[in-house]
């Protein structure tokens, strides 16, 4: 890192930062984990205003990012995060500080053209060392020290050009594939909102209306089971995740969690739901889910599977339980907490909670759920191309920066 001098970053909060009002933007270590691009356009980016009481005045102007600049993460939870980067590419004429674990790492000669030291730092030769040089257990961290031990090599500037517009050619292409996700996500969850308010409603195949909804216990609409895996003749062990719901668990989580003996576990069907009773981010008494997977696995003996009438219904519930304000309605006046943040409930009371609107002529949940599958599919069929995409990218940069 020869060809680096690192400049003083601030230590601004959250707290201390806004996104209505100031002169002076602030890049906060987080940012750069969960939502800012490898190449860092203020133009393009949300980035927080440091608030107007907070003293600034001795920062030195040879202080504030410039573009060319590398900012890194210096903490993460996460090896793979630690010292995550961005360049700075586009400054629109505003004022920019790098904030609360950063380090903020500027070129001292005319080595680098413009977006090429972005990509460098996420090449794997880098990426590696920047993993070898982080210390620390529960937190990870880097200090400008031990960044300054990377090694890097680099070719000539012409070729740093071709390199970084082909892989920027690249990036854009992968930033409107996972727009295009949003929008459909945005898409799908407008339309859930309609059904679930009906304003939006399927009519029959012969063009009559189907009956009113009715307001049922989960009870009534749901059966709970408690077959267990018996001569383990079912091995698939099944995290429930809030997002990707019913998954097999290495494949989530890289490794199996579950006991070595899992003949106590239970018996998940496909179309069946389960209730983990276990907090999750959002979701502080747990998650509802549908197996959509196709296949009959086992999942945890603390949870709670239960099979709909139909699988469409079970669709259905699934998508109604998606809603963080619908799981929290319903649990919250029955759910106690536990030790170790279990959930103290019956499921007997579980399945007597308040009632929910539904449909309840199996044709036209047939019709909901079909429709609902579509979008998902759509979705689904997007993130399998960014995820070809970012395969493809990676390898092209072990290649390019091997």
């Amino acid at each position: 890192m020869k060809f680096f001098e690192f400049k003083v970053t601030n230590s601004f909060s959250r707290d201390n930062l806004n996104y209505e009002y100031g002169a002076i933007k602030n890049i906060h270590y987080g940012d750069i984990h969960t939502k800012f691009q490898t190449l860092f356009d203020i133009s393009k980016e949300m980035v927080p205003f440091i608030n107007d009481e907070m003293n600034v005045n001795r920062i030195s102007e040879d202080f504030y990012c410039r573009e060319g600049d590398i900012v890194f993460a210096d903490a993460s939870e996460d090896l793979n995060d630690v010292g995550k980067s961005i360049e700075i590419v586009n400054l629109n004429n505003e004022k920019l500080l790098s904030g609360l674990h950063t380090l903020l790492a500027r070129p001292i000669k005319s080595v680098f053209t413009k977006g090429f030291g972005g990509y460098l730092f996420k090449s794997n030769s880098v990426r590696i060392q920047i993993q070898k040089e982080a210390q620390g257990s529960k937190v990870l961290s880097i200090n400008v020290g031990r960044v300054s031990n990377i090694n890097i090599s680099f070719p000539t500037l012409p070729e740093q050009q071709k390199i970084a517009s082909f892989l920027s050619a690249v990036d854009e292409k992968l930033q409107a594939l996972k727009k295009r996700k949003s929008l459909l996500e945005q898409y799908k969850k407008g339309v859930l909102q309609k059904i679930f308010s009906q304003e939006l409603r399927f009519k029959a195949d012969d063009g009559s209306e189907f009956p009113e909804w009715e307001v049922k216990k989960l009870g009534e609409v749901c059966e709970e089971h408690l077959l267990k895996n018996a001569g383990n003749n079912y091995p698939e062990v099944f995290s429930v995740a809030k997002h990707k719901g019913v998954i097999n668990q290495i494949e989530h989580l890289g490794r199996s969690f579950s006991a070595k003996e899992i003949s106590h576990y239970k018996l998940i069907f496909p179309g069946d739901l389960v209730y983990t009773k276990s907090p999750t981010a959002d979701f502080p008494f747990g998650i509802i889910k549908q197996n959509r997977t196709g296949r009959i696995g086992v999942v945890s003996p603390l949870y709670c599977v239960f099979k709909p009438k139909t699988y469409s219904l079970g669709y259905i519930l699934h998508e109604y339980f998606s809603s963080e304000i619908n799981v929290y309605n319903y649990l919250n006046p029955l759910v106690q907490k536990g030790a170790k943040n279990t959930m103290n409930i019956n499921n007997g009371v579980f399945f007597n909670g308040a009632g929910i609107i539904l449909p309840i002529d199996h044709a036209e949940q047939t019709k909901i759920a079909n429709f609902l599958s579509a979008i998902d599919e759509k979705i689904e069929m997007v993130q399998g191309q960014v995820d070809k995409m970012e395969v493809w990218k990676k390898g092209l940069l072990q290649k390019m920066f091997a």
